[in-house]
């Protein structure tokens, strides 16, 4: 897997590598957006992380042409006013962290991206059972009725297993920015795909001050 680093701070590039490296992916870096899509059509690219402020062309401005090459890219931002995220998720990204950042959760979103990237076919866990293509939920081989955003709750949460998320960020990535909501409509949500999902209930778990964890061994 090759992860490709596009931040016009050399200390930055420098640890991202440094993190990738330990957890066996290869990398190649680009100081800006011009440079990235060169990289991108001379190269196999897995997964970018990519900034937003830089020189010549910034990382939004570069996405809109990365994106053709359909690789999957998490945003590397200082830049963490909702309209920039709202932004960024419009145009289709992946994630979004914003600086000052930890590597390791870094990594564990760079992990979570990859995953849901590749994963085509479907989740199992004891006796539940997530069909990913034919969107059927079974629980012991009978049939779980989701509403489409419990579903949509729950995929996210797969694909983000063992990772703390934000009420915010599910707000944005399941109702996306159109939507004018508070955090109640996320918890009332959370509480229904809990009761749905039976003995499997806690495997979804509340992260004080933060959001919600799906756990899973």
């Amino acid at each position: 897997m090759t992860v490709l680093i596009v931040d016009d701070e050399d200390k930055i590039r420098e640890l991202i590598r440094e993190y990738c490296n330990i957890d066996g992916y290869k990398t190649m870096e680009a100081k800006d957006g011009l440079e990235a899509i060169q990289i991108i059509k001379e190269n196999n690219i897995d997964i970018i992380v990519l900034d937003i402020m830089m020189p010549n062309m910034d990382g939004l401005t570069a996405y809109k042409e990365i994106k053709k090459y359909n690789i999957p890219t998490i945003i590397l931002s200082a830049r963490g006013e909702e309209y920039d995220k709202l932004s960024s998720f419009d145009l289709g990204v992946d994630d979004y962290l914003t600086k000052p950042f930890s590597p390791k959760e870094l990594m564990a979103r760079i992990k979570a991206v990859l995953k849901r990237f590749n994963n085509t076919e479907c989740f199992i866990y004891g006796d539940l059972k997530v069909d990913f293509q034919g969107h059927i939920v079974t629980i012991d081989d009978e049939e779980i009725k989701l509403t489409p955003k419990e579903y949509e709750l729950l995929c996210y949460f797969i694909n983000n297993k063992n990772i703390a998320v934000s009420r915010e960020q599910l707000l944005l990535k399941i109702w996306g920015y159109e939507f004018y909501g508070d955090n109640r409509t996320v918890d009332t949500h959370i509480k229904m795909l809990r009761n749905n999902l039976g003995k499997y209930r806690d495997l979804i778990t509340t992260v004080r001050s933060v959001g919600y964890k799906f756990n899973v061994k």
